[in-house]
């Protein structure tokens, strides 16, 4: 009986080379990966594109709202101009009975005024003690 010494040489070529490496399936793996990647590629390429047109429907309709709003904006303005020229040509008179908030010689630093609350600045110089 001979002994195996664990070499690979004395085996033949048609068992080294495993199923995964014949050539012929490894032309139809790369085929099919290659068809499986395009595949993929489209699909992604569809869902870009319907992302891209519901942004430009998004934006459509924003910039829609957008006009919308102004021009009612200055729909309003024009009729608050239309109707406010009509009442702008009687300028209101002010009221004569009007009292002054303070009198005139009011200054809440100086104290006088009349208020019942007045500061006074503290004495100059070292404070007595120490």
């Amino acid at each position: 009986m001979m002994k195996q010494t664990g070499t690979i040489a004395r085996r033949s070529p048609c068992i080294l080379l495993p199923n995964f490496l014949e050539p012929d399936l490894v032309v139809k793996r790369q085929e099919a990966l290659a068809a499986a990647r395009l595949r993929m590629q489209e699909e992604l390429n569809a869902q870009a594109e319907k992302y891209k047109e519901k942004q430009k429907q998004l934006e459509e309709e924003k910039r829609r709202q957008k006009i919308a709003i102004l021009t009612n904006f200055c729909l309003c303005e024009q009729q608050e101009l239309e109707s406010g020229a009509s009442t702008s040509s009687t300028v209101p008179k002010p009221k004569a009975n009007k009292k002054p908030l303070r009198s005139g010689g009011y200054n809440p630093l100086s104290g006088e005024g009349g208020g019942t609350c007045s500061w006074r600045p503290g004495r100059r110089g070292p404070s007595a003690g120490g």
